[in-house]
């Protein structure tokens, strides 16, 4: 479902740590709708059978309503399917249960999580996106965009990205190095830390030397612990500095 040229959305953390994030394409959405739509699907047959226990003819009482009735019937079970899509979006960090099976979620352009506006918008231009059936005017929108973004996306400002497991492996010193301080008993490091600390690992040797010794300067005093004659032992260069970094995601390995 991907290739090796499949598009990327380029973004910055706050330390100005360059990221790039590979974006989900059709195969993968679709994938994730069937899911949602197998989900929606099950909830209104439950929601038929038990409404047909409590009404024998669920057909004649639909007919027996007046126009206004009907519509506002119609309009309500739109309602309820797009607070599934929204709520999912907003509450479960862009993620509906079809997305998280797939490992996709819905940022904004810049990478960061969605928010209610763009969750609503995105969701409710699914009426649009289904013409004239099948989501057609979304799927052919897909195709045609860079970053596989349906009409939806593009009038909310967000974009679907994939997941990828990290192999700490490689970030991992093969043996430890003379004179470089282990990791101190200190807190323990959250998620976004250690993602943090292995994207910069991962790019270090690509930085101009002095940049890359200021970023993990600041990643070294981020995680903390370390007195100042410890510090400056740990900051005398920049592989020692990243030896101290790589050591600390190996203990929260």
């Amino acid at each position: 479902m991907s290739t090796a040229s499949s598009p990327h959305l380029a973004v910055a953390t706050p330390e100005r740590v360059a990221l790039s994030l590979p974006v989900a394409g059709i195969g993968y959405r679709c994938l994730a709708w069937l899911v949602d739509a197998g989900l929606l699907f099950f909830f209104w047959v439950v929601a038929y059978f038990v409404f047909t226990l409590l009404v024998s003819d669920v057909l004649g009482v639909f007919q027996g309503l007046s126009g206004l009735g009907q519509t506002l019937l119609v309009v309500g079970i739109f309602a309820t399917q797009w607070l599934y899509w929204t709520l999912g979006e907003v509450f479960f960090h862009g993620q509906t249960p079809g997305k998280r099976a797939l490992r996709i979620r819905v940022v904004r352009l810049d990478g960061s999580p969605v928010g209610l506006y763009e969750s609503a918008v995105r969701n409710l231009c699914r009426a649009v996106d289904f013409l004239p059936g099948v989501y057609a005017a979304g799927c052919i929108s897909m195709l045609l965009t860079s970053r596989h973004q349906r009409l939806g996306d593009l009038l909310a400002g967000t974009v679907l990205v994939r997941e990828e497991r990290i192999d700490l492996d490689k970030y991992t010193a093969r043996t430890p190095e003379s004179g470089v301080l282990g990791p101190k008993a200190t807190r323990a490091l959250t998620p976004d830390e250690v993602e943090l600390v292995l994207a910069f690992l991962s790019r270090a040797p690509g930085l101009e030397a002095d940049i890359r010794r200021k970023m993990g300067t600041r990643l070294v005093d981020k995680l903390g612990g370390l007195t100042d004659e410890e510090r400056t032992h740990v900051l005398a260069s920049a592989e020692s500095a990243e030896a101290f970094l790589r050591a600390h995601v190996q203990v929260e390995r």
